[in-house]
């Protein structure tokens, strides 16, 4: 996925900030209301 390899290439291999990196990104997504396709806005 394009935000794995964004933060994998932010992070350049340290495994604790991927992981910390992935971490956020999950709670983003989670605040978003888990929804992979969001309603189009009018």
């Amino acid at each position: 996925m394009k935000i794995s390899r964004d933060i994998r290439r932010a992070h350049r291999g340290s495994q604790s900030e991927i992981e910390a990196g992935m971490a956020e990104k999950a709670k983003e997504f989670a605040a978003a209301g888990n929804r992979v396709h969001l309603p189009i806005a009018d």
